[in-house]
């Protein structure tokens, strides 16, 4: 190995340009792998972030209007969701890892010792926090006991916290809702939101569902009538989401998903209108934005790898171009070697480990100039949907492997040719 990367050095030096530019196909095809990589790993981690801000893969259900028949009632019957709805979905949908009713109003006067404000109110139960991703930057999160006691406590957005008491911490701060009175117990940290169904997370205050219900219940509705139900469905029912798209037989936008399907049937059974009439119910499902997304991503990725080998394989010839030149000019070389005594083995060894070292050299560097890069940009501000350009682990084994793989295609016909030179034919060889 020593003599294979001493003579490489040597014949760097003797061949200075085409050395370069032989080696730099192989360096900027690295690069481009590894950039392309880490760019598209950072659009879909930052969109991850960002969908994780609302709710990663997660339902939010409505009731709608039925536009079919069923059972003798008309079309055009409004659906309103009750908490026993979302507790019937819970109980019988096998699809569904968790529900959890909502309950909003907006327009309620909020006054603290500091300031006044109109701020919508929802009430939720503890488990929607983890789902809804309603993390604090301090205090504590919503308990059952809170929901069986029916305590008067609230959890503030960021944003609504600073306008009603300023920089102060407001743990333990006592505010009015439409004049009833109700106690911090936790601020949400600041959110990076930019989707929402009902407003930014920032700007709500959160109260336990059976206060809400209790001492501000919806005015447009009946009483028990929810705003929303949100639902989170089970692993396995997101990761069989490609298949279905994979099988539709029209477009995209007319499919019927699974998880609407399974939750439509549960409250057909209970509102009475037709299980196939998708106008009754409606549902935003945030698992497709994120299997749309990574699709997207996904074919960009394959796009930008395909160019990457590419250009790393028109290096890989060039390297060996450069050793078929090599080995033609060191043919006396080898006809000397091999009458001294050195084995076919012996030489095609030699000029295998010199391309290998090339093409190992050239992308190694590629790989840091890469590194270096991404470093860089990563300095930079970033928008929300992109978290910077990572390289992950698998797609640095990738490329390495490609590159090792490349190296060791492109080396061994040069070797070869080497190694089959007739001792006395090479002697006898004059340039």
């Amino acid at each position: 190995m020593r003599e294979a990367i001493i003579q490489s050095f040597q014949n760097l030096r003797a061949n200075k340009l085409r050395s370069f530019l032989t080696m730099f196909g192989i360096l900027w095809g690295m690069i481009s792998v590894v950039v392309l990589s880490a760019t598209g790993e950072g659009f879909r981690r930052g969109n991850d972030k960002v969908l994780r801000e609302l709710g990663k893969n997660i339902g939010i259900v409505w009731g709608g209007r039925t536009s079919l028949q069923a059972g003798g009632e008309r079309a055009g019957r409004e659906i309103r969701l009750t908490l026993d709805d979302a507790r019937a979905i819970a109980a019988d949908s096998s699809m569904i890892a968790v529900v959890s009713p909502e309950l909003q109003r907006g327009g309620v006067r909020v006054k603290s010792s500091y300031n006044a404000a109109n701020a919508q109110v929802t009430g939720i139960e503890p488990q929607y926090q983890d789902v809804r991703t309603i993390e604090l930057e301090y205090g504590r999160n919503f308990t059952w006991t809170d929901e069986e006691n029916v305590t008067r406590v609230a959890i503030v957005g960021f944003d609504m916290a600073e306008q009603l008491f300023g920089k102060r911490h407001v743990l333990g701060e006592t505010m009015t809702l439409n004049g009833v009175p109700y106690t911090v117990v936790g601020k949400i940290r600041k959110k990076n939101q930019d989707s929402n169904y009902s407003g930014p997370d920032n700007n709500k205050i959160f109260v336990p569902f059976a206060a809400m219900s209790r001492d501000m219940p919806r005015r447009d509705a009946a009483a028990g009538v929810l705003s929303d139900i949100i639902v989170a469905p089970k692993d396995w029912v997101v990761a069989g989401l490609p298949r279905a798209l994979d099988e539709r037989t029209g477009r995209i936008e007319d499919i019927d998903w699974p998880l609407e399907q399974n939750v439509r049937a549960i409250l057909a059974r209970r509102h009475g209108f037709d299980p196939d009439d998708k106008q009754a119910i409606a549902m935003w499902d945030t698992s497709l934005e994120t299997l749309m997304f990574a699709r997207m991503i996904g074919h960009m990725k394959q796009f930008f790898t395909v160019v990457g080998i590419v250009t790393l394989a028109l290096g890989g010839i060039g390297v060996m171009n450069i050793m078929l030149i090599a080995v033609k000019e060191r043919t006396r070389e080898i006809g000397v070697r091999k009458a001294l005594g050195a084995t076919t083995r012996v030489i095609q060894r030699q000029f295998f480990l010199e391309g290998l070292f090339l093409t190992l050299l050239s992308g190694g560097a590629g790989m840091v100039l890469a590194l270096g890069l991404c470093q860089l940009v990563n300095l930079a501000p970033m928008p929300d949907r992109f978290s910077g350009m990572i390289l992950s682990w698998q797609s640095a084994v990738a490329a390495l492997a490609t590159l090792v793989t490349i190296g060791i295609v492109t080396s061994t016909y040069p070797a070869r040719k080497a190694a089959d030179l007739p001792p006395v034919e090479a002697l006898r060889f004059e340039m």
